[in-house]
């Protein structure tokens, strides 16, 4: 079981996660960029012997079949970067709530992810795994400075809060742009379903902090919550509104896409996602009523085309995009 795809969460409507990374390097030991294969091996057998091991399952890179590594990729658990890493590891929890990946672009990266709008919570998840290595492990830490990373901007706390939302009305009504300029002018980041350098597709964003130095943990994550907060308020607002005003021209778009997801044989990537927005927003508008939230979690991370390329070997973007209707048709059926 993945928590935050298979289970519901507080203001799941607009959240579908929250998301704490914190990046941690050993002390004594170069970072990432300058290791050699002998120094990796350190790093990787220094963590491996001070974590629970009847608490987390191991999974190397250079041991696990292509296709295994972009599941963990689409589920949010790894990044695409730790795929590379000759010496790359994850340790996940039994409900894939926390994976700490070995060996990235710092030695470590602990990650708690779960599903809706839960920021403590997330958090509290992240720092308990973190006080548990750091218990038996000495970090590079200085006092002016916080941790050290490889990169400059996660000096400080090390840490990265965000929330993955889905925003069709504010989308629709083109309101996004002022949701970006006051993100921004916040300190956060508004990127795509993958992070930094990924498309938006779906009406689907991550907004995550851009600082971390200088500020403490709880600053970072009170900031965040407060500007999701209001975030929410106004998608439910856009949301009421459109129900009301035009309340048979969104049915029948919804309809549509539920149509064209149950029965299409070709569906391109953009497309797809779109129509899944469509049919997420018509459940939590109680239009679908058969329809599991938890469903289209996965029908968003099993229709990207990353996946489905180790998933059928394959480059053809024809075969992509009929394996991709084939499997959200399944995923409807079952």
């Amino acid at each position: 079981m993945t928590k935050w795809i298979d289970c519901s969460g507080p203001d799941e409507d607009v959240v579908i996660s929250t998301r704490i990374r914190l990046a941690r390097n050993i002390e004594n030991i170069p970072f990432p960029i300058a290791l050699t294969d002998k120094s990796q091996q350190e790093v990787y057998d220094e963590i491996n012997k001070n974590m629970n091991k009847d608490a987390y399952e191991l999974k190397l890179m250079k041991e696990m079949a292509d296709e295994d590594k972009y599941i963990l990729v689409e589920k949010h658990l790894i990044s695409p970067s730790l795929i590379e890493s000759s010496y790359g590891g994850v340790l996940l929890n039994k409900d894939q709530s926390i994976s700490i990946m070995i060996n990235e672009e710092d030695h470590i990266r602990i990650q708690s992810i779960l599903p809706g709008f839960q920021l403590n919570e997330t958090y509290e998840l992240a720092d308990k795994t973190d006080d548990e290595l750091e218990g038996n492990i000495r970090y590079s830490y200085d006092e002016s400075l916080g941790y050290l990373t490889s990169c400059p901007t996660n000096v400080g706390t090390g840490m990265r809060a965000s929330v993955m939302v889905h925003l069709p009305g504010i989308t629709i009504t083109d309101y996004v742009s002022r949701v970006f300029q006051a993100a921004n002018q916040m300190g956060l980041a508004i990127r795509g379903i993958y992070g930094e350098g990924t498309k938006f597709l779906g009406n689907i964003y991550q907004i995550s902090n851009q600082l971390t130095l200088g500020r403490s943990e709880k600053e970072i994550i009170e900031n965040l919550k407060h500007v999701t907060k209001q975030i929410i308020q106004k998608e439910r607002e856009i949301r009421k509104r459109l129900l009301t005003d035009d309340r048979i021209q969104l049915e029948d778009k919804i309809y549509r896409s539920l149509g064209i997801l149950n029965y299409a044989r070709v569906l391109q990537e953009v497309e797809c996602m779109k129509l899944i927005s469509n049919l997420r927003l018509g459940i939590f508008l109680d239009i679908i009523k058969h329809i599991d939230s938890s469903l289209i979690n996965k029908m968003i991370i099993m229709t990207q085309t990353p996946y489905i390329k180790k998933l059928i070997h394959t480059e053809d973007i024809n075969l992509i995009n009929k394996k991709r209707s084939e499997i959200v048709r399944n995923l409807l059926r079952a």
